[in-house]
């Protein structure tokens, strides 16, 4: 009996260290450093349409901070990105985002790039140069259908102006 009870605390012992090593090489690979979190800044956008919590914060294709919040603000129907940079990493006032797409079915990030201002934005500064996400499906849709925006129509690609799309009911 006493055999079993070393034995099951062994393998016990052994599946709780390996579970420990995943967790470490899980933390150490998610690309997040604990007390090193740069500089807050935060910038509005029409749309953010896939962008999440934790998103790259990228310039030049190089991550250099993260999204830390996503909410509307109730005065513009904006919606307010507060977003970290690294503190190495200093943009002046003019620079701009984008919520742009990492491949076409990846995912989301903000893309920021640096302007020629000599002025730098500080801790708590807005990006007021943005530009929001692209919808692909409304997108695809104009093309699928023919809306180019030429001729008379308004409702599908005659050029007669009658519509080549029966309406959704």
């Amino acid at each position: 009996m006493a055999r079993h009870n070393v034995a099951e605390l062994a393998s016990g012992a052994v599946v709780l260290a390996v579970a420990g090593v995943f967790l470490v090489f899980a933390v150490a690979n998610t690309g997040k450093s604990f007390g090193d979190g740069g500089y807050a800044l935060h910038a509005n956008f029409d749309h953010v349409d896939g962008l999440a919590l934790g998103a790259d914060v990228r310039v030049a294709g190089v991550k250099v901070g993260s999204v830390e919040a996503i909410r509307l603000d109730p005065k513009n129907f904006l919606a307010d990105v507060t977003f970290t940079v690294a503190d190495g990493v200093k943009l002046s006032t003019d620079s701009s985002a984008t919520v742009a797409t990492d491949g076409l079915l990846g995912g989301k990030y903000l893309d920021v790039q640096p302007g020629g201002e000599e002025k730098m934005l500080a801790q708590g500064g807005e990006v007021t140069i943005t530009q929001g996400s692209v919808n692909l499906e409304s997108l695809l849709g104009k093309y699928i259908f023919g809306s180019t925006g030429k001729g008379g129509d308004t409702k599908g690609g005659d050029p007669k102006g009658g519509g080549s799309v029966a309406p959704l009911k």
